[in-house]
């Protein structure tokens, strides 16, 4: 896989996107077991509707992971220097999980070339569903 390069890489352009999915029980019980978080609203329907809920959704960290991919198929993982995320709305079963990050800034921070990102999330209805932002190092 091509890494991205200070001097190739403008204000503007979008990284190579990452789509996964769509979501299902078994995604979810693969992720909680993966992370330990066994929180019943994303894994048991009965807890869910309790909580009133239609059905089981998926934890706000697999599209945070989902979107972390973006970055690491771009640069190193050692060269990620910040990624922030805020959760916008539920992912449910069955959404795609549609990952995007494009440069809003570049510059030089204690002498690495670095860019700064935004970065989406949405799924298969164009609903936003994470932002964030990252800066990576380039070389």
């Amino acid at each position: 896989m091509k890494r991205a390069q200070f001097d190739d890489i403008q204000v503007g352009d979008d990284l190579p996107s990452v789509v996964e999915g769509p979501i299902t029980r078994h995604t979810l019980g693969v992720y909680a077991d993966a992370s330990g978080d066994d929180n019943p609203l994303h894994l048991d329907t009965d807890f869910a509707r309790r909580a009133g809920m239609p059905d089981v959704f998926a934890h706000g960290m697999l599209s945070a992971a989902y979107l972390a991919r973006v970055l690491t198929q771009s640069v190193k993982q050692s060269a990620i220097r910040r990624m922030s995320v805020r959760f916008v709305a539920i992912t449910h079963l069955g959404d795609e999980v549609r990952c995007q990050a494009r440069v809003s800034e570049k510059f030089i921070q204690d002498g690495e070339p670095c860019v700064a990102l935004e970065l989406t999330a949405r799924n298969q209805s164009d609903e936003i569903k994470l932002i964030g932002s990252a800066v990576v190092a380039l070389v």
